[in-house]
């Protein structure tokens, strides 16, 4: 057992997060982080199943996920394998008791390696790799990075030093992509263009790289600044596992001024209740948590469930709108954290990184430069 667990209800949920629509909250049953990490160490070194995203320039492409990736080949796909990673890391810098502390420091030495990223980055300097995870498991690269140098540990100083050589690679890939980008990627699934963003800007502020972050807030300026009513009421899609509209909002957050996002976001989401209900919108439903393209469901109400949270924050104290948004937040946290049981490895290979983004409410630690 872990030193310290996560009871998160609905409604110190939402008093943790702004002390408000605790009228409207529920009790929810107790979320423990040991779970989380179990289903993250039990997937980082499992190598099969696995959906890889490969192209194949002849015979001799044909490899194991191990000999392509020899830190990141787990999870079922890449970009999981690298949020399990950030999952643990993210855990272990909250504190763990002895015997899980050992066993996320063992996994995070066993995969973070200078070896074992001098295979990734050769991978990336193939041809046929230019879109390769392209923006989501680049976004989950930079968000590790983020946290272990964040992290005053002489292990996360020695995973990130092991990490760097990947990070610029993937800092590269978002400065030769930008130029080139004519429009936002709106959809609900890896290739949205919003939290790539997101996750990008939070890294380049942590590290100080202020020539990408000029390019992601010029981006997200040109792309989104003069955008109005995004139809929330057609989401969610059947497969989506970010909101289209809450993350746009996510991301907006990070490039406007307080004042300037208030009135954006009455323009942009102007249908937001002010009377604290939580009804006005739905979490999405999962019928067959086994399906790997329906289960995304589950995950969309957690990452609405801190877009929703992290919106709220960004507003003045005294909007009227915060009270709805975070009522909505703590409706979607209650129905998404129980999705995170892992009975089936489709969900279970990737929940609970986005169950630990929201219950340590990562979102509101972003590095905001405005």
């Amino acid at each position: 057992m872990l030193s310290r667990t996560f009871f998160v209800t609905i409604a110190n949920f939402a008093f943790l997060c702004s002390n408000i629509a605790e009228a409207q909250a529920e009790t929810a049953p107790p979320v423990q982080e040991s779970h989380f990490l179990e289903l993250a160490l039990d997937c980082v070194d499992r190598e099969y199943p696995n959906k890889i995203s490969h192209v194949l320039q002849d015979d001799s492409d044909a490899r194991t996920p191990r000999d392509m990736h020899p830190a990141f080949y787990g999870c079922y796909d890449w970009h999981s394998a690298v949020h399990g990673h950030w999952l643990i890391v993210r855990l272990l810098r909250g504190g763990l008791d002895a015997d899980a502390e050992l066993a996320a420091t063992a996994a995070l030495d066993r995969h973070l390696t200078p070896e074992a990223m001098v295979g990734e980055v050769a991978y990336f300097a193939r041809e046929g790799t230019a879109s390769f995870e392209r923006p989501y498991g680049l976004a989950w690269l930079l968000q590790l990075g983020t946290e272990l140098r964040e992290w005053e540990d002489p292990r996360a100083r020695r995973w990130a030093a092991a990490l760097e050589p990947l990070e610029s690679v993937v800092a590269d890939r978002y400065r030769s992509w930008l130029p080139n980008l004519a429009y936002p990627i709106r959809i609900g699934t890896h290739n949205q263009s919003a939290f790539g963003f997101a996750l990008a800007l939070d890294w380049t502020r942590t590290v100080g790289d202020e020539a990408l972050e000029a390019q992601l807030v010029e981006a997200s300026l040109t792309f989104h600044r003069d955008d109005r009513a995004c139809p929330i009421s057609y989401e969610p899609s059947g497969e989506d596992f970010l909101s289209p509209c809450l993350m746009e909002a996510d991301l907006m957050r990070r490039v406007l001024d307080e004042g300037a996002y208030s009135q954006w976001l009455t323009d942009f989401l102007p249908g937001i209740p002010t009377d604290g209900s939580a009804g006005w919108l739905e979490p999405g439903v999962v019928l067959d948590p086994s399906d790997g393209k329906l289960v995304h469901l589950d995950g969309v109400n957690l990452s609405r469930a801190w877009n929703l949270e992290a919106i709220a924050d960004a507003l003045p104290q005294g909007d009227p709108r915060r009270a709805s948004l975070m009522a909505a937040s703590a409706r979607h946290a209650e129905s998404g954290i129980a999705s995170v049981t892992g009975d089936d490895y489709a969900g279970g290979h990737w929940l609970a990184s986005f169950a630990t983004y929201l219950t340590t409410q990562r979102a509101l630690e972003a590095p905001i430069g405005r």
